[in-house]
């Protein structure tokens, strides 16, 4: 999708929400250090737990997400820290993307 907008001129602006783990920013990073038409990289800040469990997770400094230079996406998981922060079944933020199909397969929007 990138090479056909670059063709036209187009910028990316790759889509980076509150709720996607510091792995798919760091893949949203390395995917815009990659692209030569890379715009902007929506971002935000991760919570020192969040630091804490994704190690090597992107650094934003004076509004920019830095990769660091550890192999593949640089980031590593520390899974008996991340233990201790199980995943509910209905967070406050899911607003019912869970329920997107019907019984028999129809998608329907929440």
């Amino acid at each position: 999708m990138a090479a056909l907008c670059e063709f036209f001129a187009v910028r990316t602006a790759w889509h980076g929400p509150g709720d996607v783990s510091p792995v798919g920013h760091a893949a949203n990073v390395h995917l815009g250090l990659n692209t030569h038409n890379f715009g902007i990289q929506e971002a935000r800040e991760f919570a020192a737990a969040e630091q804490d469990v994704f190690p090597g997770c992107p650094t934003l400094k004076d509004g920019y997400y830095w990769a660091n230079d550890r192999p593949g996406l640089g980031i590593d998981l520390d899974e008996k820290l991340a233990a201790k922060f199980p995943i509910t079944d209905d967070p406050p933020f899911d607003m019912h993307w869970g329920n997107l199909r019907r019984r028999d397969g129809t998608v329907v929007k929440p």
